[in-house]
């Protein structure tokens, strides 16, 4: 049976992960802010470019990952009510469907980490002059370390 105490578990948890999204949000801020100011200064074509769009797509996975946790509060907040109403019909669904939601916010996030960590490992390999694998090479890297990752110049 649902209690106060279950639904009220998840709202120091979605507040924590909400903050921890804006903070994402501000840091990405800053690094569009950073890299526009760059690319005026520079016009550098090839890194700049992947860092654009690696950013557009962060920040699109980062909208989705804040909606998703205001969609897991608000289930929340009902789930309450469920519970005020002594209707465990409304209460039951509504905590379900806050912890979909939010674990839903923690897969994007997850996803959107691993993009971040892609856009520091593109900074650094333009800093030692190394090419950059592809995505899927670099997926492919990781998943069968045997085989060596295609360097530019064999293609």
């Amino acid at each position: 049976m649902i209690t106060y105490n279950t639904a009220a578990l998840l709202f120091p948890a979605i507040s924590l992960i909400m903050l921890a999204y804006t903070n994402r949000f501000l840091a990405l801020a800053a690094l569009v802010r950073n890299l526009h100011a760059k690319y005026l200064e520079h016009h550098k074509g090839g890194v700049i470019k992947g860092q654009i769009s690696n950013l557009r797509y962060r920040l699109k996975l980062l909208r989705h990952m804040q909606g998703m946790g205001v969609l897991s509060f608000i289930a929340c907040i009902l789930c309450m009510y469920g519970i005020y109403l002594e209707n465990m019909l409304i209460a039951e669904i509504s905590f379900a469907l806050s912890l979909l939601f939010f674990t839903t916010s923690l897969v994007i996030s997850f996803v959107e980490i691993q993009l971040s960590n892609k856009a520091l490992e593109l900074e650094l390999s333009d800093m030692e002059e190394h090419p950059d694998p592809s995505l899927v090479q670099y997926i492919k890297k990781k998943i069968d370390p045997r085989k060596k990752p295609v360097d530019n110049q064999e293609k």
